[in-house]
């Protein structure tokens, strides 16, 4: 769940997704996201980066229930703990439980809904939050941060593919060609990764909208960069490397694939 942030909280049309909570992990040499998303404010503004680096907030983040709950909320908006625990087999005390122990470190927040009387709506607090890089986590944070990770990317993928299956059909409409993904290689400096980085991050905020500001037919849309140097006996690029022919299919991780097309779908 914690995953990039810093955006702002987009309005989405009835029964689409608002942002949750966005954790990156940054800056990103090393150090993974975990599970949520780039979010920023309703007024448009980018907040602050915080780093997670408290062992008690990684641990209540890690819990698969909560994973779970954070990705519900990001998804389809804000809930009540009935709400998140019809749709995920659990009982009313297990989500509020949750629920309190998220809102303890900050990752949800009570908020206005559209029920009536005592019940208690929920939703994910948008913010930039990031985890501190590998080369400054103990062991049992790398435990941690790795099941966290885990996590993340199990049900992004998940959700990736669900949603890809359930958008054709009879029904389908312009939406059902909205999942861009790309597959490239670079070669960079650490520092050049580092700036990539922020750069991209830069780039999800140029996108935030407050509610006002949002068209018609817009739709929350998740966004995911995962980015990892290539192993450490692939070949280093010379200054006697011969250029490819543009838009050929090099196959990741040889040679000349840092100056292919990269491939989109």
């Amino acid at each position: 769940m914690v995953h990039h942030q810093g955006r702002s909280e987009g309005r989405a049309p009835s029964g689409a997704a608002k942002d949750g909570p966005v954790a990156k992990s940054g800056p990103p040499v090393g150090s993974g996201r975990a599970g949520a998303d780039e979010t920023g404010r309703a007024d448009g503004a980018v907040p602050a980066p915080e780093e997670l680096s408290d062992l008690k907030v990684l641990k209540a983040l890690a819990q698969p229930r909560r994973q779970q709950m954070l990705q519900h909320l990001t998804v389809h908006g804000p809930a009540t703990s009935a709400t998140l625990a019809r749709a995920l087999g659990l009982n009313t005390g297990a989500t509020s439980y949750h629920l309190r122990e998220l809102a303890r470190y900050g990752f949800v927040e009570e908020t206005d809904g559209a029920g009536h009387g005592r019940e208690r709506w929920w939703r994910a607090v948008p913010g930039d939050r990031r985890f501190p890089p590998r080369s400054r986590q103990n062991a049992e944070t790398r435990l941690v941060m790795d099941e966290l990770n885990h996590l993340s990317y199990a049900a992004d993928l998940e959700l990736f593919e669900q949603l890809q299956r359930e958008s054709g059909g009879a029904e389908a409409d312009e939406w059902a060609d909205a999942f861009p993904y790309s597959r490239g290689t670079m070669r960079l400096t650490v520092a050049e990764l580092r700036d990539f980085f922020e750069e991209y991050i830069a780039l999800l905020n140029r996108y935030k909208r407050s509610d006002g500001d949002t068209p018609p037919g817009a739709r929350t849309v998740l966004t995911r960069l995962l980015a990892f140097p290539a192993p450490t006996d692939a070949p280093v690029a010379g200054p006697a490397a011969a250029p490819s022919d543009a838009g050929a299919a090099v196959p990741p991780g040889t040679p000349d694939d840092n100056r292919r097309e990269t491939e989109t779908s």
